[in-house]
């Protein structure tokens, strides 16, 4: 069961909220009684604090109609869902229809520091870092190995905001718990991003190892972080060290993904769809690591895995009613993939010759590979960025049933129950591929991915050689895998294709076949809110 109800009082606010953490079920016996000064006094009040933190990344506070963070839709605005944005309908993935401000930004990399999304998902992770802080500052020095527990797991979510920051932004304002709340202006690591970067991830790679020791066995309590997590943040940010740091780090990445596949404790679900159904609850599923759990009845909000579905799906081309089991406030007919990412999903001409044939096979049923989960819709061909979400490649990747078709215990009918994947054992297999292959380990390379795709095509079937394997091979083999599950900015970035590289897709640049774009947009702007008030923050090049 995921659900939780928990009353507590956190940063001396009286704060009362449903958690999507499995292993949080408590009730605290005097609630009235948290506060900010006694809450490192008792293990159970410190569980539901815990809970806030982790709540704070999928839901928007409260309820919608008391968010954390005050906003024209606090649904539009939370963490994962505003992130998803910036991580997909930048690129050849997903591209939006709605006319809202700042999505057109988005669908054409043409955005500024006014865009709403990118202040979304600053001031969230700011506001998860800021909880953070204060429960490790309450925490500090106490003996329960319950605790000890507890306060690792709010450096980890912690050290995943810094993780989304240096990745999103470079350059975000650093505090810890070290730092009083609302005493001063914060401060960036360095004005100049290049060294900020290189600073914050020296601290995020050794925060994780710190906490290493204190972090529950892999697998211990689902979905609260433990070591399997820890470790597989650490090879993510090993994986991009380049990008961040100037210098590769792929024997450490390597070393980290081999830790979460030589645990034991993690496998590769028999079917690609079960990471995306309802009952993706490890062990239920065994490949799931660390996720946002979601739950249709005690985490309700149009956010994290219900928006994904909702804003996939349209009346004609894919009913959420059919195709993902959502029957309420359906078909929101916005995100969809564009044309150029069929050639990622597939090899198009050796399927097809090279022409689709849409009219018979919209579902692309004569592709082998068992993750493909899309259909063209009125035409592959995006008119223009604004154009009707009846255009373009429709995603029903995720859905609110179970594995098998049966609808969870928890069902509702508007919100699923489906968990937001964060890390899957699938990605420490390809994140260790990357790095055998960029260290000219090749065998070991093709073995990895091997291992994945045999998952997708039933056997081996789907088997590459080293001959096969180079860095567009690579690339796409990341598409086919974690599609719509807010990786492709940063790989595409990885490998130098995201703005000024040689791929272009429809309407990137705001150009119907696509252009390159500036290479400083690697970056996302510091909120122009942001600059503006606060004068020890530097604004990224380039804006």
């Amino acid at each position: 069961m995921k659900k939780i109800l928990i009353i507590g009082i956190f940063l001396l606010s009286t704060i009362m909220f449903t958690s999507c953490v499995k292993d949080l079920n408590v009730t605290p016996k005097d609630p009235s009684t948290i506060t900010s000064a006694n809450l490192g006094s008792n293990p159970a009040f410190l569980k539901e604090d815990l809970a806030k933190i982790y709540a704070s990344f999928i839901i928007s506070g409260q309820s919608n109609s008391q968010p954390d963070i005050n906003a024209s839709d606090p649904n539009f605005f939370t963490t994962m869902r505003a992130l998803w944005n910036l991580q997909e309908i930048t690129t050849d993935e997903a591209i939006c229809a709605w006319g809202d401000v700042g999505i057109a930004d988005l669908n054409t990399q043409t955005w500024t520091p006014n865009n709403p999304f990118l202040t979304a998902v600053y001031q969230r992770l700011g506001l998860s870092i800021t909880y953070a802080n204060e429960y490790i500052r309450n925490t500090e020095g106490n003996k329960d190995p319950n605790v000890i527990k507890y306060r690792a797991e709010a450096r980890f979510l912690r050290a995943l905001a810094y993780y989304w920051y240096m990745d999103l932004f470079g350059n975000p304002p650093f505090t810890t718990e070290k730092n009083q709340v609302g005493k001063f202006y914060p401060k960036q690591l360095d004005p100049n991003v290049k060294i900020a970067r290189k600073k914050l991830f020296k601290y995020i790679v050794s925060e994780l190892k710190a906490i290493e020791p204190d972090l529950g066995s892999p697998g211990f309590s689902f979905p609260r972080a433990d070591k399997g997590a820890d470790w597989m943040l650490l090879a993510r940010v090993y994986l991009n060290a380049q990008v961040y740091t100037g210098t590769a780090k792929w024997d450490s990445c390597a070393y980290y993904a081999s830790k979460v596949i030589n645990s034991g404790a993690y496998s590769l679900a028999k079917d690609y769809r079960q990471n995306f159904s309802a009952d993706n609850n490890y062990p239920t599923d065994p490949e799931m690591i660390f996720a946002w759990a979601q739950d249709g009845m005690h985490t309700q909000g149009y956010v994290g895995t219900t928006f994904i579905m909702e804003s996939s799906c349209d009346a004609t081309y894919l009913p959420a009613e059919t195709y993902v089991g959502l029957t309420t406030n359906t078909n929101w007919n916005g995100n969809r993939a564009r044309i150029n990412f069929l050639n990622v999903m597939m090899d198009t001409t050796a399927i097809y010759g090279g022409h689709v044939d849409y009219a018979n096979d919209p579902f692309f049923k004569k592709c082998k590979d068992s993750r493909v989960f899309l259909r063209v819709k009125k035409s592959p061909n995006i008119p223009s960025p604004s154009s009707s979400g009846d255009y373009g490649i429709g995603v029903y990747k995720f859905t609110a049933r179970n594995h098998d078709g049966t609808l969870p215990a928890d069902y509702n009918s508007a919100y699923a129950c489906t968990n937001y994947p964060v890390f899957r054992l699938a990605g420490a297999y390809l994140m260790r591929a990357e790095a055998e292959y960029r260290t000219g380990d090749i065998s070991d390379a093709v073995k990895d991915i091997n291992v994945v795709r045999e998952r997708a095509f039933g056997g081996p079937a789907g088997d590459i050689t080293a001959a096969q394997l180079n860095d567009q091979f690579l690339l796409n083999e990341l598409g086919r895998e974690f599609y719509y599950e807010a990786h492709r900015r940063t790989d595409l970035i990885r490998f130098g294709q995201f703005t000024d590289g040689t791929y272009n897709w429809q309407w990137k640049g705001g150009a119907q076949n696509g252009i390159a774009t500036d290479s400083y947009r690697n970056l996302f702007p510091i909120p122009g809110d942001e600059v503006s008030s606060n004068p020890n923050i530097h604004q990224n090049p380039g804006y």
